[in-house]
């Protein structure tokens, strides 16, 4: 039955590949009605998951409310012991965390010195060398600049008048 087909519709057209469409190769040979069942179910499915959540939605804004109404007076009553225990627990909270990052800070750049200072050859250390040898390049030339300058003065006899 397939090569009946094949005789009848072309197989390469420029309308993108429609032959196969055209021959009933596309989804199953049920293209008019397995589209519009999908439809429907994905629909149906649509409806119920977007209700569903709509009235979970509804329901946790209703428990909020209410919760916001009991709470309120209880928080305006307990609002000076609470407002500055709060503040603490954060300060202390930050005060932890700042004090744990910078620990592993220190560890890592500890871990790095030792891996640099053994010839590990850790991450950077070509771009420290470069630094350190322009660096040093540097004070040499200046070193030789001042020394020349020096020199000059010492022999030139005071031609500087102030």
């Amino acid at each position: 039955m397939a090569e009946h087909h094949f005789g009848q519709y072309p197989q390469h057209q420029q309308g993108g590949g429609r032959s196969h469409q055209m021959m009933g190769m596309g989804m199953g040979g049920h293209q008019h009605q397995q589209p519009r069942s999908h439809q429907m179910v994905k629909a149906a499915t649509a409806v119920t998951a977007g209700g569903s959540l709509l009235v979970l939605s509804g329901l946790t804004l209703a428990g909020t409310v209410v919760a916001l109404t009991i709470a309120t007076p209880l928080l305006v009553i307990f609002s000076p012991v609470l407002v500055p225990a709060a503040i603490t627990i954060f300060l202390l909270g930050s005060g932890f965390l700042a004090s744990g990052g910078f620990g592993v800070a220190a560890l890592s750049v500890m871990s790095w010195i030792y891996r640099y200072v053994t010839g590990k050859h850790p991450v950077g250390a070509d771009q420290l060398d470069t630094a350190r040898t322009k660096l040093a390049g540097k004070a040499r030339e200046m070193k030789d600049r001042a020394e020349q300058f020096g020199q000059q003065n010492i022999t030139g006899g005071g031609t500087h008048t102030s």
